[in-house]
């Protein structure tokens, strides 16, 4: 579809708008045009604001499809309304048209953003949380379903939230290899057999790089409440080479405020007890098992090369070593799987009991093998099934005692739902948390490592970006230390703002 934008400049979220209805198609989107373009052979959307004699603005979404008579929705506002309530105004008016030609209503509305719960917050702390969901439902077109969902998200985070300090950050460690890469995957991760040279030097410069995070940290005054080694897995890397990350990071942080130390797993395959016990002597507190799927079909579709009893297995074993806080990913809308086949895995973890299950959403980027496959991006399309799944998912684990701690939302989810991590009373993640809701600064480490600079002060945040893959991160890490230096920098302007010495 070719988007033209008559008027205005507000590319970014009409695109996303779009792509709610459209995930797996190609969008184009043309700026400063005139209203008259031919789309040709595609499909059109013409979105356009202009001024009326009368001192107020119309805003016009005209879409045409080939083989349908166009749509067209208008509406009017005064002049002097602020960019984010044109935005608004004329989202609403896309959103309107593309629900009639389609026949899909999307439950989140025209909420394209991954944090909606923190939008939620936010608004609660200005007018209250019962106008701030009527906010959500008549502005924004958001379901009374999801405002429950946020609802009770928001609910179980405040003890979490209220930990927070000026000075609190938590700490991200990148591994960015797999054993092997799933068919849905457009992550920066790279399978380690064709990365096995890459993977020691790495380790060497992640030490440095925790060294450096580590002094930049302790000269901010910023004080650790969290751990978090993600990936990739984690678990690809031997048990020494484990034992050498967790033991700097001990080494060269101050711990004593951390609540929580988690690994990502994630493979069942790449779990042994040698690894799991590196894990425990270094007083990692929380880990993940990541089975996906507990149907063999299915995961080998996805291109997994573990088995459910590489999970059994997997998840037996750290239970017999003493793990009493693991995490379980599941993923809603797989090729293969269906909502009788996805319910079995629901009452295969039911047995496990595990602390927590993360119930993901498939999102398909265009960089993953699977978009090659026309049923799948149909069906993805569609997103029925996984609509379903997420449901079923919901009202199984509400029945077995789980609650609805955190969620996010990404661009090119079946059925535009999100991904949600439910778990057990006093076990939550307290990093889900404040990353998700983006509460207090983030250090990342590694390769596609993003620290967020959240000033505490304020709703700003500063980025800082380490380089996307791992050979990068190799061959440039001089560059990375470098550009460390700009989190002292960015406190630096938080605190002369605030009118503060230190934190």
């Amino acid at each position: 579809m070719k988007v033209y934008l008559v008027g205005h400049d507000f590319l970014y979220e009409m695109e996303n708008l779009v792509r709610l209805f459209y995930p797996c198609d190609r969008i184009e989107m043309i700026e400063n045009a005139t209203g008259h373009e031919d789309p040709g052979q595609d499909d059109g959307a013409w979105l356009t604001i202009a001024p009326k004699d009368d001192g107020t603005l119309r805003y016009t979404v005209k879409v045409t499809l080939l083989g349908q008579a166009p749509c067209e929705r208008q509406d009017e506002g005064p002049m002097m309304d602020p960019p984010a309530e044109q935005e608004r105004r004329l989202g609403v008016l896309l959103f309107t048209v593309l629900q009639a030609l389609t026949g899909q209503t999307p439950a989140w509305g025209i909420i394209t953003g991954v944090h909606p719960v923190k939008l939620l917050r936010q608004k609660s702390e200005e007018v209250g949380l019962l106008a701030a969901e009527e906010f959500f439902r008549d502005k924004w077109l958001v379901s009374d379903e999801k405002i429950q969902l946020m609802r009770r998200v928001l609910q179980v985070q405040e003890p979490y939230v209220a930990l927070n300090q000026p000075n609190s950050c938590s700490l991200y460690l990148s591994v960015p290899f797999c054993p092997s890469r799933c068919s849905y995957c457009s992550f920066i991760s790279q399978a380690v057999e064709g990365a096995k040279k890459l993977v020691e030097p790495y380790v060497t410069l992640l030490l440095r790089e925790i060294e450096e995070t580590a002094a930049i940290a302790r000269q901010v005054g910023l004080q650790i409440q969290s751990v978090y080694m993600g990936g990739g897995t984690p678990t690809t890397f031997s048990a020494s080479q484990l034992t050498a990350v967790i033991e700097k990071v001990r080494e060269r942080f101050d711990l004593s405020h951390c609540v929580e130390f988690t690994v990502e797993a994630g493979r069942p395959d790449t779990v042994t007890k040698e690894k799991l016990q590196a894990l425990l002597n270094g007083g990692v507190t929380r880990i993940s098992i990541n089975p996906q799927s507990m149907h063999d079909d299915v995961l080998r579709a996805i291109g997994r090369r573990h088995t459910v009893a590489d999970t059994l297995r997997a998840f037996s074993l750290a239970r017999d070593m003493g793990f009493d806080n693991i995490n379980m990913d599941l993923i809603a809308g797989l090729p293969l799987d269906t909502p009788e086949k996805f319910r079995q895995t629901l009452k295969a973890i039911e047995e496990l009991s595990p602390e927590s299950v993360t119930v993901h959403t498939l999102a398909l980027k265009h960089a993953a093998r699977m978009m090659r496959d026309e049923e799948v991006r149909e069906n993805h399309r569609r997103g029925e099934t996984a609509r379903q799944m997420v449901e079923d998912a919901g009202r199984a684990l509400t029945r077995q005692g789980y609650v609805p701690y955190y969620l996010y939302r990404q661009s090119r989810m079946a059925g535009n739902l999100e991904n949600t991590g439910w778990s057990r009373k006093g076990k939550e993640c307290f990093y889900n948390i404040i990353t998700m809701d983006e509460i207090h600064t983030v250090l990342s480490c590694g390769a596609g490592g993003v620290t967020k600079l959240c000033d505490p002060f304020s709703t700003d945040i500063k980025r800082v970006f380490n380089f996307k893959y791992s050979y990068e991160y190799v061959s440039r890490f001089d560059e990375i230390l470098q550009r460390k230096k700009q989190i002292i920098k960015g406190y630096g302007t938080f605190l002369h703002r605030a009118g503060q010495k230190n934190l």
